[in-house]
């Protein structure tokens, strides 16, 4: 099919708007002229890409594909622009990432801060997400890579495992539960909990078990990082919910009972993700060849 730039970015702005008229407005186009490369377009694939009613339009299946696929062009034609204007104004070239709580705080800033000493020519832009908004988010073409929770992530996206990554109970040494070697979440969802800001991740994927057994969690403290949510639970304010490699570390210099959940969301293998290594700029490609050496390691 031969299709332009201006055509998929139209698609796309009509299947947001849900109108023809409303998709060529953000567009810049005059309706007529919209109108005639929509049709065009339909002509070119085969197949109506749209279906038209009084109320506007919405996409067929074949649109569906279709503007799954424009948007990832429109990714793809932005990052090289903007991968040559920076080396064009002697700036760095940069890479995106979404990574989820655990791997924000935890798993990747040794590695990463690695990377960028050896790549001084190159920037990165994280950001955080829970893992199923990464796998679709990086399908989309959102982001160059991601680093989510394997089992989220669906069967078109590579990946490899980073590492694995279990969510353990934290309470005061003190605590009724500190003699206990495992525990299953539905025993403590009436407890009173320390957890992280509302806006996390890990709040979210925790809150979202907690919401399938009917419960909404008890909040008595709320804190910036694993350290400060360790520290509260050390003092008896409430229990928390933390990565195993958080808890294992405060536990070296606060007074912590480490008990393991068994349910099998709190287990978890962590995966780097990416749609494609072919169709990534090079500094990507570098980095995820740089993580992949750091998962080994």
């Amino acid at each position: 099919m031969h299709a332009d730039m201006v055509d998929l970015k139209l698609f796309a702005a009509v299947a947001e708007a849900r109108s023809i008229t409303g998709g060529a407005n953000a567009a810049n186009l005059a309706l007529a002229s919209a109108s005639a490369r929509i049709k065009g377009l339909e002509a070119t694939v085969g197949v109506p890409l749209l279906k038209r009613g009084r109320r506007g339009v919405t996409l067929t299946t074949a649109g569906e594909s279709l503007l799954g696929h424009a948007r990832i062009i429109m990714q793809n034609v932005e990052t090289m622009r903007g991968d040559m204007a920076a080396y064009a104004n002697g700036m760095k070239a940069s890479v995106s990432m979404l990574a989820n709580t655990v791997g924000l705080s935890e798993h990747l800033p040794k590695a990463l801060a690695s990377f960028l000493r050896e790549h001084p020519n190159v920037s990165l832009e994280v950001e955080e997400r829970e893992s199923a908004d990464i796998a679709q988010a990086i399908a989309a073409g959102i982001a160059d890579l991601g680093f989510a929770a394997e089992h989220t992530l669906p069967d078109s996206l590579e990946r490899f495992t980073f590492n694995e990554d279990r969510l353990m109970l934290v309470t005061a040494p003190r605590s009724d539960l500190a003699g206990r070697r495992h525990i299953d979440f539905h025993e403590i969802i009436d407890r009173d909990f320390v957890g992280l800001t509302n806006a996390t991740a890990l709040q979210n994927h925790i809150g979202k078990y907690a919401a399938q057994l009917g419960a909404r969690l008890r909040y008595r403290a709320q804190m910036r990082d694993f350290d400060a949510m360790c520290q509260m639970a050390a003092a008896g304010v409430g229990i928390a919910i933390v990565p195993e490699v958080a808890a294992r570390r405060c536990a070296r210099s606060t007074a912590l009972a480490l008990i393991r959940i068994r349910d099998p969301w709190a287990n978890r293998k962590l995966a780097i993700c990416f749609r494609s290594l072919k169709t990534l700029s090079r500094p990507a490609q570098q980095m995820i060849e740089h993580l992949r050496a750091a998962a080994r390691a």
